[in-house]
C-alpha cells in the first residue's frame, strides 16, 4: 500500500480509534521521519528524557516507548484539537517547536563539533562531548522534541488534508 490508510469517522465527525491506529502503524512502516522513533538511539534519548523528568520532579506518565509516546501524542492531539482552527494552530506550534530545537541543536553540535550524521550513534553518548550537565540536558531534550515534533507533524498534518480537505500550510 503506496497511501496510508483512510480515516474512518462516527456519525458524531470523530475519528474512529482504529483507523488512526492503522494509520500511525502505516506512518511508523512507510514514512522514514516517523520511524526514526524506533530506533535504538531515539528509544534510549527517550528512555532518557523520561528518568531525567523524573528526576527533574515532573509528573511523568510512564511510556513503554517512544513509539508509545507518539502514538498517544497523536490521539490527544487530535481530541484536544478538534477544530479545523484548533488542529492548525497546534502544528503551527510543533512547527515552531521543531524550528526552535533544529536551530538550537545545530548551534550546540557546531560548539561542541557533535557527531549528528549517523541515524544509529547513541545521541545520549556524544552529548557527553558537552561539558556542562545544563548543556547535555538542553541539547538532548531538544534532540527529543526534534523527533518527535518531526514524528508527529507528519502524522497530524496527513489527518488534517484527510479531514479538512486541504493539505496544511502555515500562516
Amino acid at each position: 500500500m503506496n497511501n496510508p490508510p483512510p480515516l474512518t469517522q462516527d456519525p458524531q465527525g470523530r475519528i474512529a480509534p482504529s483507523s488512526l491506529a492503522d494509520l500511525i502503524a502505516w506512518f511508523l512502516e512507510h514514512d522514514p521521519r516517523v520511524a526514526a522513533v524506533r530506533q535504538p538511539a531515539v528509544e534510549q534519548l527517550f528512555q532518557w528524557k523520561q528518568e531525567e523528568s523524573r528526576r527533574a520532579g515532573e509528573a511523568v506518565f510512564e511510556f513503554e516507548s517512544a513509539e508509545a509516546r507518539l502514538a498517544v501524542g497523536v490521539m490527544q492531539a487530535l481530541i484536544e484539537h478538534a477544530s479545523e482552527p484548533q488542529l492548525h494552530d497546534w502544528i503551527g506550534q510543533l512547527l515552531n517547536a521543531l524550528d526552535d530545537a533544529a536551530k538550537t541543536n545545530e548551534e550546540i553540535a557546531q560548539a561542541y563539533q557533535l557527531e549528528t550524521q549517523s541515524d544509529e550513534a547513541s545521541v545520549v553518548a556524544e552529548a557527553a562531548k558537552i561539558p556542562t550537565e545544563q548543556g547535555r540536558a538542553l541539547y538532548l531534550t531538544c534532540c527529543w522534541l526534534e523527533t518527535l515534533c518531526t514524528a508527529e507533524i507528519r502524522i497530524l498534518g496527513w489527518v488534517y488534508q484527510e479531514l479538512y480537505g486541504r493539505p496544511f500550510s502555515p500562516r
